[in-house]
């Protein structure tokens, strides 16, 4: 079993791109498709599916377009960006909660009758 644990920031760029293209690579192969059909689904050429594979860069775009094709995007959800809240907006936001609760009023003596 291949170690799945890389450290990204000791490899260097054509190492990433190298990884990158290897697991596209296994992805379709786990799918059992062609270059050709991933190309026409994600509708670039073969060749730039072929050179991903290769470890030889392509646009961003692209990427996106055989991952999506793949339905590998995924592989994307560490970029999506979370709102952290520092501990003093918790603590200003805890202070703004109910404490009670306040019934109806059932007496209407006070609602003039115009």
């Amino acid at each position: 079993m291949e170690n799945t644990n890389y450290n990204w920031v000791s490899m260097s760029d054509k190492a990433i791109i190298s990884t990158i293209g290897r697991y596209v690579k296994q992805q379709r192969l786990l799918q059992n498709k062609t270059q050709a059909k991933i190309a026409e689904t994600a509708g670039v050429n073969r060749w730039t599916v072929s050179q991903l594979e290769k470890g030889e860069a392509v646009s961003l775009i692209s990427l996106l377009q055989i991952l999506r094709a793949l339905d590998l995007l995924h592989v994307l959800d560490n970029f999506k960006l979370e709102t952290k809240l520092s501990p003093l907006e918790l603590a200003k936001l805890d202070k703004q909660k109910r404490q009670r609760a306040r019934g109806k009023d059932d007496n209407k003596q006070n609602e003039s009758e115009w």
